[in-house]
């Protein structure tokens, strides 16, 4: 599984985990977060895959803008130059929407499987 991450600036590791751990598939096995560049960043979402050991894969705004999602945001397009981070960064490797994007507080996940 391939978990799709977008965050507001300054959250904490610990967020970033538990917003995962809501809605990851019981028994999946994360294969890496993913991200938008500018979030990979930031030091709660580089705790969180350090704290599990999962790579944390980093995407330019124009590589997840192409990926087609279900899910768009005019809110996110109009800040960071891409309709979708969660569903985008998840989907960007290929795979299939798992879980769609959902929002847990400051933070939006959503999986992907190969």
């Amino acid at each position: 599984m391939v978990v799709g991450i977008g965050a507001r600036p300054g959250v904490t590791a610990d967020v970033v985990l538990a917003a995962v751990d809501a809605v990851l598939p019981a028994g999946s096995r994360v294969r890496a977060l993913a991200t938008v560049d500018r979030r990979a960043a930031e030091p709660g979402v580089r705790g969180a895959a350090a704290a599990r050991g999962w790579p944390l894969v980093a995407f330019p705004v124009e590589a997840l803008a192409a990926v087609p999602v279900p899910s768009v945001s005019a809110r996110v397009a109009a800040a960071l130059g891409t309709p979708s981070v969660a569903e985008a960064a998840a989907l960007a490797d290929g795979g299939r929407l798992v879980v769609p994007k959902t929002v847990r507080g400051p933070v939006t996940v959503a999986v992907a499987s190969r």
